[in-house]
Formats: structure tokens, C-alpha cells, sequence
């Protein structure tokens, strides 16, 4: 009756879906049918921790992915977690369980003629709007700074006469970054259509037409929208193009203390 219960209680307290209820009912039942075949008993509520671990054992065995088998765990450890709730059991099986560790999926970078396509002239709109989002992907590209450094770049970060950027990271720390002859151009360009456009002297050097600091959302919206159209690859975020400028300097041969330099990480 306990598995009843607790479907109601997903169903009715949580809000679950219908696929919701299906897929947590499913997951008890194969679990005491496990009790029954492995332990000849198939009462969930008596079930200890070292017949759950069989059970992860036999999962695996089966060709589960360790996605899959945490996600089956965590149904348990909630169904635990309500018999704790009424009063049916005074201690859960699942409460020192850590759940398995699954490897990371590595997010493969833009490609160097993704990054090209993405930048060329024609595929932003003429006015100040198509400036600043072709200035923004391309100081994320060509600088590899971080959506919040780029956020909070002052109109006095950029220094024209060094060519460098001085970009506030983590914990405050300051870093100094070069300005390639590509970007500065962008950038002076840039510099000229949003003294013609704004009224005011902002304080930030990427601003909205109304002179306004940017948003998070609005940087990976731009970065989103514009990748969306050259590439095909899952990731399409500001971090992606921080990934691919790492990427493309150690494929060209930089020195991995100089990429970490330039990335702001305190170790490599």
C-alpha cells in the first residue's frame, strides 16, 4: 500500500505528471521484484542499504548508465524520504547513499571558421544594436574574458594608446590583455557610433542604446542567436567562446602558463 501512497503524494502534494507517477511506480516496482528474486522477500519498507547496493550492482551489470541508475536511486531515496514523512520507518536505507559519479560530457569548442562566419560584417544590422553585438562576441572571442568581465568593463578599461584591456576577474583581481589590431578597429568603430548615438557618457563601455548596463541575459542571447546560425554544436554560450580561445592559442602553440594568464585562472 506504501508504493500507493506515495504515487499520491507525488501526485497530489509534488504536482508529478502522469509520466511523472508511471515512471517513479515502475522504478519501486522493478526494484521489489529485485527483493523478491534476489532476497526472497519483497517488502520495500524492510529493504536495507546492502540489498540496494546489489541492486546498483545488477544495474550496472545490465548496461545502465550511471545516469540512469541515479536517477532510479533518487526515486528510492525519495520514497524513503515520505515513508520517513508518516511514520512508517524510523531510519531510511538510502540516507549515507552518495550517488554514483558520472563523467562529464565534454563540450567541444567553435571551430576557428565558426567563429569567422559568425563575425562578419554583414550578418549584423547597420545601427548601434549590430555594433555592440558584433563588439561583444568578438571581445569575448578575441579576449576570452568571462560574461561577467565583459558585463563590467568601464569606459576607461580600454587603454587605445597601449592597446590593452585591464579586465577586473574573480576576487578582484586585475589582468592586463592585448588588444589585437582586428579588435581595436572594431572597437574604435564601435567607440564612434555610440558617441553618435548616446546622449549620455556611460559609465560601462558595452552599453544598451539607452546607455544602460548590460545583462547576463542579453550577452548570451546575442552570443546564442548569432552561433545558432553557423553552428550545429549543443553549447552555443558566452563560456563556449572563452573554451574556444583557449582552444585555439594552444592549437597554435601558446604556452599554457601564458593561456592561463591571459584566462585569469589561478592554476592551469
Amino acid at each position: 500500500m506504501s508504493i500507493f501512497k506515495f504515487i499520491d503524494f507525488i501526485a497530489l502534494e509534488k504536482k508529478g505528471s502522469i509520466h511523472t507517477q508511471k515512471a517513479y511506480k515502475k522504478n519501486l516496482e522493478e526494484f521489489k521484484a529485485f527483493l523478491e528474486e534476489t532476497f526472497s522477500h519483497k517488502n520495500l519498507n524492510k529493504a536495507i542499504y546492502p540489498e540496494i547496493r546489489n541492486w546498483i550492482v545488477c544495474l550496472i551489470e545490465k548496461g545502465n548508465s550511471t545516469r540512469t541508475v541515479n536517477r532510479k536511486l533518487s526515486v528510492l531515496r525519495s520514497y524513503y524520504k515520505f515513508l520517513l514523512h508518516i511514520g512508517v520507518i524510523d531510519m531510511s536505507p538510502m540516507q549515507k547513499h552518495q550517488p554514483l559519479k558520472t563523467s562529464k560530457k565534454i563540450a567541444m569548442p567553435f571551430s576557428e571558421e565558426e567563429i569567422k562566419q559568425v563575425l562578419k560584417e554583414e550578418n549584423f544590422t547597420p545601427d548601434f544594436l549590430g555594433m555592440l553585438q558584433r563588439t561583444l562576441i568578438a571581445l569575448l572571442y578575441f579576449t576570452g574574458m568571462r560574461r561577467s568581465e565583459l558585463i563590467n568593463l568601464k569606459q576607461n578599461s580600454y587603454d587605445q594608446k597601449a592597446a590593452v584591456l585591464k579586465v577586473l576577474g574573480k576576487r578582484n583581481k586585475e589582468r592586463i590583455i592585448p588588444i589585437l589590431p582586428e579588435m581595436e578597429a572594431l572597437l574604435n568603430t564601435y567607440f564612434h557610433v555610440k558617441n553618435k548615438a548616446l546622449l549620455t557618457n556611460p559609465e560601462f563601455l558595452l552599453t544598451t542604446e539607452k546607455g544602460e548596463k548590460l545583462s547576463q541575459y542579453f550577452v548570451y542571447k546575442t552570443v546564442n542567436d548569432h552561433f545558432k546560425k553557423v553552428s550545429t554544436k549543443l553549447k552555443k554560450s558566452p563560456h563556449m567562446i572563452r573554451h574556444s580561445f583557449a582552444t585555439h592559442l594552444l592549437d597554435r602553440g601558446a604556452d599554457l602558463n601564458s593561456i592561463k594568464e591571459l584566462l585569469g585562472h589561478s592554476s592551469i
